[in-house]
């Protein structure tokens, strides 16, 4: 048993599919099946339950791959300390980016860091922040940002933005004229929010679930402007960070200040603190911050 063979284990694992695991590896669905198939025999447990297309960690399964996440840890540790010996100025770094915040906040640190940092290769992998979170536990992505305070154990933050949520309305809505809102207020209303895998998502629902309503949630997206969007063509309302708000036209909706409760966004850029971090990755961090900081 190899490497290679743990990491598309590892692969298979997260995505629960032989065919997606093949994709994300650039290699062929048969060569990962036999690769998997050769592990089960070497082994003598069955690592996976196959039912239909469908696909599930036995329990063995599950003890090996947890053991294969730590050998492919430490073997990335070894190679990216070997790395920065060879030559401290190249590196490569995988950044996982929840989608509405890359284009507010990334752009002019990507830009900035290339040009100081030309040999070093940035891997930009977008998704929601509950699943960048996981990712980089998992040791599957170097760093990341996420929203604040985070759920997992053992990651490192540095704060950068810290804003709150406002309500996006409809121009015909009964509370468009409003120059405030209260969470309470929408508890007949039908919501659009970003998908489960944001954190806002849970947070939202939440927050209305404190005040004693479940939100009707007609639509998700992992998309800001067509949430937006739907609101604008009188789909539902929704909330979204000031950062976001900044951004959407206002001819077509309405944006309001939501008082009670005050729904806090703070974002941070997240790391594993017990893993070691390589050059370029050290070097981002400190780099985002700076930048980060300076724009205020």
């Amino acid at each position: 048993m190899d490497i290679r063979q743990l990491q598309y284990l590892i692969e298979v694992a997260r995505l629960k599919s032989f065919t997606k695991a093949a994709d994300a590896l650039y290699i062929t669905q048969p060569t990962i099946s036999k690769t998997i198939k050769g592990m089960e025999e070497e082994l003598g447990v069955v690592l996976f339950e196959r039912s239909g297309k469908r696909i599930q960690l036995t329990d063995a399964g599950q003890i090996i791959v947890n053991q294969a996440q730590q050998i492919v840890t430490s073997f990335h540790n070894l190679n990216a300390e070997l790395d920065d010996l060879r030559n401290l100025k190249q590196g490569h770094i995988r950044i996982g980016l929840p989608p509405m915040v890359g284009a507010s906040f990334f752009p002019k640190v990507i830009g900035q860091f290339h040009n100081r940092y030309p040999d070093i290769k940035i891997q930009l992998f977008e998704d929601g922040a509950k699943k960048v979170e996981l990712d980089v536990a998992n040791g599957l992505l170097d760093v990341g940002v996420a929203v604040l305070p985070t759920g997992q154990e053992g990651l490192s933050n540095i704060p950068f933005v810290e804003e709150k949520l406002n309500l996006v309305v409809h121009p015909t809505h009964r509370l468009a004229v409003n120059r405030e809102a209260k969470l309470s207020e929408l508890s007949e209303d039908p919501f659009v929010l970003f998908r489960e895998d944001f954190t806002l998502h849970d947070r939202i629902i939440a927050e209305c679930v404190k005040l004693g309503f479940q939100p009707h949630v007609i639509y998700e997206s992992s998309q800001w402007d067509l949430i937006s969007q739907m609101v604008a063509v009188g789909l539902g309302i929704t909330l979204l960070p000031e950062t976001i708000c900044r951004e959407i036209d206002e001819e077509h909706v309405r944006i309001i200040p939501l008082v009670e409760p005050v729904i806090p966004w703070e974002l941070g850029i997240i790391w594993r603190d017990d893993r070691y971090l390589s050059f370029a990755t050290r070097e981002w961090i400190r780099f985002a911050e700076n930048v980060l900081s300076d724009k205020g």
